[in-house]
């Protein structure tokens, strides 16, 4: 834009200007206000040119590229590349627009890479043709004043035939995924199952050993008693017999005494032995 004698001149804090008289640059301006200054009345003074760059980050796309990848599958893609002037100067004096400048040098890098990758490789790591681009691109766009923030692939478009395959694939994957999950879940539900039988035989196992256990402790214990009364009651009776021993009036009371409960019984018979009156002796016993 050329400026007029007398004109004030507004910049934004989103550009900066660069400003020639006579086609030759001056300076650089600031956000501000400047006032282009008068034509002094004896002589004619110099022609003014500003020229505003706009400083804020923007959007490149770079659509519909046709590019074969390394295994000659033919493929378009568009990528989106945010940047932004850094350098009003470089990017108004190194190249004729930078614009057009970075647009070239993004595809043309875009085609360098793509055309190294295998349509695998393009479909699983999309982030290496960003890494590419501005490994390749960044020093240079740097040196016409221009910084680049991001460049992403934005569309991947197949041919028809090749996209119908892909379609196949993905769904076939898509099943197979599918089956898988089922596959692990049924496998889980049984793994989940037989450790829940298990658990169970082994408790039912180990109540059985405790039960087992316990009863032959208490048999054990049942006889030991039963051991030491029989004992006891020998113990007792042999102690009896000796008593009755050493005293014969106790021994014929005892024996009295037993007679006498005999006697209510019907089924008892006694036998006295009369032919020894000097021994008489009486026997006993019990028909069944």
């Amino acid at each position: 834009m050329f400026a007029q004698p007398g004109q004030e001149l507004i910049i934004k804090d989103t550009h900066r200007a660069l400003w020639y008289e006579d086609g030759k640059l001056a300076r650089t301006l600031e956000a501000g206000k400047y006032a282009i200054p008068k034509q002094p009345w004896f002589g004619k003074g110099p022609k003014v040119e500003v020229v505003l760059v706009d400083m804020r980050e923007r959007d490149l796309t770079i659509k519909g590229q046709e590019i074969l990848t390394a295994d000659k599958v033919a493929i378009r893609v568009s990528i989106l590349v945010q940047f932004r002037v850094v350098d009003p100067q470089a990017a108004i004096h190194t190249v004729s627009d930078y614009q057009d400048r970075l647009y070239s040098d993004v595809q043309l890098a875009a085609r360098r890479s793509l055309a190294s990758m295998s349509l695998e490789e393009i479909l699983t790591n999309r982030n290496r043709l960003s890494e590419d681009i501005l490994q390749e691109v960044k020093e240079a766009a740097t040196g016409y004043g221009v910084t680049i923030r991001r460049a992403d692939v934005k569309d991947l478009v197949f041919p028809g035939n090749l996209q119908e395959i892909m379609n196949r694939v993905l769904a076939a994957e898509r099943n197979s995924q599918a089956q898988l999950v089922e596959a692990r879940t049924r496998a889980e539900v049984d793994q989940i199952e037989a450790a829940a039988r298990a658990d169970a035989h082994r408790t039912t196992a180990e109540a059985e050993a405790e039960a087992r256990r316990l009863k032959a402790a208490a048999d054990a214990e049942a006889a030991k008693t039963q051991a030491e009364t029989e004992l006891a009651t020998f113990q007792a009776r042999r102690e009896i017999g000796d008593i009755l021993a050493q005293n014969a009036a106790l021994m014929r009371l005892e024996e009295l005494e037993t007679l006498r409960e005999l006697g209510t019984n019907a089924n008892a018979r006694l036998y006295v032995d009369f032919d020894r009156p000097e021994r008489r002796e009486v026997s006993a016993s019990v028909v069944e």
